[in-house]
């Protein structure tokens, strides 16, 4: 991909990001006032992600999670207790990723693109996510569209990390590089429309591949 377009890419993210933290402000003050009053504990979520050429970062999210004095596990499952009600219904309509449009601002991360990682999971997988680290990190790609069951397929699990760096992680893996080998904005504006689509519930139309 040449240079032009991750100069363009980022132009539009940038002026994308703003937009929508102006539009969308008092949707972040109504959920940021509903987290807080869910109990103790942070309004936002911090944690350690892989971005670009490996750099880490702090990916931002609304707090959905009971606080805890012990770390949990990395991955959360449909009917995780740790989820408080405000948290599922933010869950529900994607409402606690908003937060990462200042990751977006901030450059960390695109609209489209491989989902960043934590640590553990990048040093498990380091061959395959070589390629995927040349790349800025995104809220949604081809993986994320293929997958966005999957706290309920976790849910089933009686062992939920283990199949996620079993079976689901490596699927994943293999979509995030058919999108950055294949990425264009037109593809990206198809990613953007089937993740609207996904979240307000609408049929699904098509692969996610294509």
């Amino acid at each position: 991909m040449t240079p032009t377009y991750d100069a363009v890419k980022r132009c539009i993210d940038l002026v994308v990001a703003i937009v929508l933290l102006l539009v969308l402000s008092p949707v972040l003050a109504v959920a940021a006032i509903a987290v807080k009053c869910s109990g103790s504990g942070p309004i936002f979520f911090r944690q350690v992600r892989v971005g670009r050429g490996g750099k880490p970062f702090d990916i931002l999210k609304f707090r959905t999670m009971r606080p805890t004095r012990s770390p949990g596990p990395l991955i959360t499952g449909a009917g995780d207790p740790r989820v408080t009600r405000v948290g599922r219904v933010l869950r529900r309509w994607k409402v606690d990723e908003l937060p990462q449009l200042v990751n977006v601002l901030r450059g960390e991360m695109s609209f489209v693109g491989p989902r960043p990682e934590v640590p553990r999971y990048v040093n498990m997988f380091a061959e395959q996510y070589r390629e995927l680290l040349a790349v800025r990190p995104g809220i949604t790609d081809i993986a994320s569209m293929a997958f966005r069951d999957e706290e309920t397929l976790l849910g089933r699990s009686s062992n939920p990390e283990d199949l996620y760096v079993r079976e689901i992680l490596p699927r994943k893996l293999a979509l995030s590089h058919a999108y950055v080998r294949r990425r264009s904005f037109g593809l990206d504006l198809r990613l953007i429309a089937r993740t609207v689509a996904a979240i307000l519930g609408w049929p699904r139309t098509g692969e996610e591949t294509t």
